[in-house]
């Protein structure tokens, strides 16, 4: 079987915006997930004369996005910032003001939330709900097992329904 041949304008740029997505979940900084994404197409370029021995350059680069983000969050020994909101896509629209808001704050809600779980956790719910990465690819990415990878999305996704549960119930 032969392998396909990579080229770095077709199949490793259009990359970068699931790596970014990636990393700004780990680093919770726009400007960190940034330079994380060059880093790592810098770090997929110079190892271009081993591309046909890779078997999925994605879930390779995404793997090197990820080590490059945790040790960039282990460096920095950072507090956590959460996204903003203008950065991430709005919820949809709705003709009342009043909901408009409520559907705001539910948003925020759930980004903090998210931004409070475990890297892991985190990381296997964005690479799955938000990049659409079977749990195979997702294992791959994480160095984990597949079961693993379902454990932790069940249990970010648990964590995330009880909290807002909570915050809905009782308030902020």
């Amino acid at each position: 079987m032969q392998k396909k041949i990579i080229s770095f304008r077709n199949d490793i740029l259009p990359l970068k915006n699931v790596l970014y997505r990636l990393a700004l979940r780990i680093t919770l900084q726009h400007e960190d997930a940034e330079d994380i994404v060059q880093d790592t197409l810098m770090k997929v370029w110079n190892r271009r004369d081993d591309w046909h021995q890779i078997d999925n350059i994605e879930a390779y680069a995404l793997t090197i996005a990820r080590h490059l983000a945790l040790d960039k969050v282990k460096r920095a020994d950072s507090n956590k910032v959460f996204v903003d909101a203008a950065d991430v896509s709005e919820t949809a629209r709705v003709n009342n003001p009043y909901d408009r808001i409520i559907d705001s704050d539910r948003l925020q809600l759930v980004r903090k939330l998210m931004s409070e779980l475990p890297e892991k956790q985190r990381s296997c719910m964005q690479l799955r709900d938000f990049e659409g990465k079977s749990y195979r690819e997702i294992a791959n990415v994480m160095e984990i097992s597949e079961e693993q990878v379902k454990v932790n999305i069940f249990r970010a996704r648990q964590s995330i329904k009880q909290k807002f549960k909570e915050a809905e119930e009782y308030g902020l």
